[in-house]
């Protein structure tokens, strides 16, 4: 009886390896080498999400101004990453922008009262102080330019309802230096991305945030098309409003229209026409209307958004060099930056495009 069972057991026991080296050849050698139960390779992403969740924050609080102010249900929220052991978060500034009494609850469940809010518009990125000890720091990138195309990344946030905090969704990076109705470029990803998820961070598989999730393209047919604010950009803007609560940025002094090309997103080499002078410094430099800006300090601008990325690396009263045409001959144009923010004379906008 007992030689019967043992006689059986090893004839399923060989039956299970036979099928397992026809559906998974190597498993059988492997299980047979370790005389152990196969173990498949795990997939990274949990092991990513897992260290990356006690650094993302839920963010809510009352909305101001509108109709139902008095409704204790009249509530927003988004997401945020934590900067700093001592309670510095970012998220984007179009989720904490007209709230009120805004709550950060962590990933343990803790809940906190923001001390001081500083935003930018121009980027969509704000930073939120809270009264905290011992918090864990996200690791971010130092450039999302080193992503690939295809390469898999999640995203961790607040979708829909604040019960659903640290939610992740996987997805890959879709594309890179996507000008789409913003003033820097961005990155795009298919990774789900819903209300709620603004804020929260867009993390490679080495667990850094890459990027910002920011905003999404919204309308039937369209699917899988999150847009999130480049690690470069988020620290650029970080650090002066952490610093001067505010973001003192270089500007040319100059209104300035793209060509067609470049607003439809045609390659192009087109320089860009001003149509407008708007600083002291570029009424000095002898800029007028109808000139023709083709580069900074030796470096082609084809678009706003180009101009913009390179004057991140300048402060305002810095002299640069613009190559220009004026009167039908190249020129050189020494100027001195002033400051503001190029935006596009027409600033094309696409009415289903949506912050989330």
């Amino acid at each position: 009886m007992h030689l019967w069972k043992k006689t059986t057991a090893a004839l399923v026991a060989a039956g299970i390896m036979l099928l397992s080296s026809v559906l998974h050849p190597g498993m059988a050698a492997a299980a047979t080498k370790n005389n152990s139960a196969y173990t498949y390779p795990q997939d990274s992403v949990p092991q990513v999400i897992q260290g990356m969740s006690p650094s993302v924050v839920g963010i809510a609080g009352k909305l101001t101004g509108g109709m139902y102010t008095e409704d204790r249900y009249n509530l927003s929220h988004g997401s945020g990453v934590i900067l700093s052991k001592d309670g510095w978060i970012v998220t984007n500034a179009h989720v904490v922008d007209r709230l009120s009494t805004i709550q950060v609850v962590t990933s343990d469940g803790k809940t906190y009262q923001a001390r001081s809010v500083f935003s930018d518009d121009v980027s969509d990125i704000a930073v939120v102080k809270i009264n905290a000890k011992g918090l864990k720091p996200a690791v971010f990138a130092v450039t999302s330019q080193n992503a690939q195309v295809g390469e898999k990344v999640a995203a961790i946030g607040t979708p829909i309802s604040f019960s659903l905090r640290n939610s992740a969704t996987v997805g890959v990076v879709s594309g890179l230096n996507r000008s789409i109705d913003s003033s820097y470029r961005l990155i795009q990803t298919d990774t789900a991305i819903n209300p709620g998820n603004s804020g929260g961070p867009l993390v490679n598989m080495k667990g850094e945030v890459i990027g910002i999730n920011s905003m999404k393209f919204s309308a039937i047919g369209v699917e899988n098309m999150g847009f999130s604010i480049p690690s470069e950009t988020v620290g650029y803007v970080v650090k002066q409003l952490i610093q001067y609560g505010e973001v003192k940025r270089a500007g040319l002094g100059l209104s300035l229209e793209e060509s067609f090309s470049a607003i439809v997103g045609f390659p192009s080499e087109d320089p860009l026409q001003v149509t407008d002078v708007t600083s002291l410094e570029a009424i000095q430099a002898g800029i007028s209307k109808g000139d023709v800006l083709y580069a900074i300090n030796g470096k082609r601008v084809y678009s706003i958004v180009d101009i913009n990325e390179m004057l991140k690396l300048y402060a305002p009263g810095t002299k640069v060099k613009l190559l220009m045409q004026r009167d039908g001959d190249i020129v050189s144009v020494p100027l001195v930056l002033s400051s503001g923010i190029s935006v596009p004379v027409e600033d094309a906008e696409w009415e289903e495009e949506v912050e989330v």
